[in-house]
């Protein structure tokens, strides 16, 4: 998956800035180094315009192993985690988050299938898409920017999506410093009044946020294609 291999996902320095800079190619080489873009669809990552606020998306991802990519637009990059269960809008749940490398801006918008024998090979469908705003942090993090906060460990902020809303929170609790540990982060929903007692859908039945399909409707969609350069 884009998950099902999760590498690193740490955030950089600075709060969300808008468009890329400088360091872009760098931080995308782990990205791109995965793929074969004659083979995929995804986006080869271009220099993304600058929206009003950063912008999250959520994507369902029928790769080796069914999950959620969970990614957050910080310094012109999509910061990703894979999210097994998926985001749930019930403080109670705990949902286990795996870093993954940083994405383009434009794969927010990317929904298909990826080819057999590609790095995350499988079906996504976009489940949920909109903005972010940073919440303010606690004691010493208080003065701290998003993407500062990240790096520390723990960030919170407000999502304005079609289907999730209110707070959330991310907090490392494995470094992934010691051997054989992965960095494993906690994606949790606080108590606010957008909160409710429902996890996620069933990946199987949950519909595209943009077109409206369900992960077997692409691929069926993408079966039915004519193949490249017919």
């Amino acid at each position: 998956m884009n998950g099902d291999d999760a590498t690193d996902g740490r955030g950089g320095r600075h709060a969300p800035s808008r468009g890329g800079g400088p360091g872009e190619t760098d931080r995308l080489a782990a990205y791109r180094g995965r793929r074969h873009f004659d083979r995929t669809g995804e986006p080869r990552g271009e220099p993304g315009a600058p929206g009003d606020a950063p912008c999250f998306v959520v994507q369902i991802h029928d790769a080796r192993r069914m999950h959620f990519d969970f990614r957050l637009e910080v310094d012109g990059v999509l910061k990703s985690w894979s999210v097994p269960k998926g985001p749930s809008a019930d403080p109670r749940d705990k949902r286990l988050a795996v870093p993954t490398e940083d994405h383009p801006l434009d794969y927010r918008e990317f929904e298909g299938v990826i080819a057999r024998g590609e790095y995350g090979a499988g079906t996504v469908i976009v489940w949920d898409q909109g903005t972010y705003r940073p919440l303010p942090g606690k004691g010493r993090d208080r003065a701290a920017g998003f993407a500062e906060a990240l790096e520390r460990g723990h960030a919170s902020f407000w999502l304005d999506g079609a289907k999730l809303h209110g707070g959330y929170a991310l907090t490392r609790f494995r470094t992934g410093e010691e051997a054989g540990d992965r960095e494993s982060w906690l994606l949790v929903k606080e108590n606010d009044a957008r909160a409710a007692a429902h996890g996620a859908p069933d990946p199987l039945r949950a519909r595209s946020v943009r077109s409206g399909r369900t992960l077997g409707q692409v691929a069926a969609d993408a079966r039915d294609e004519p193949p490249q350069g017919s």
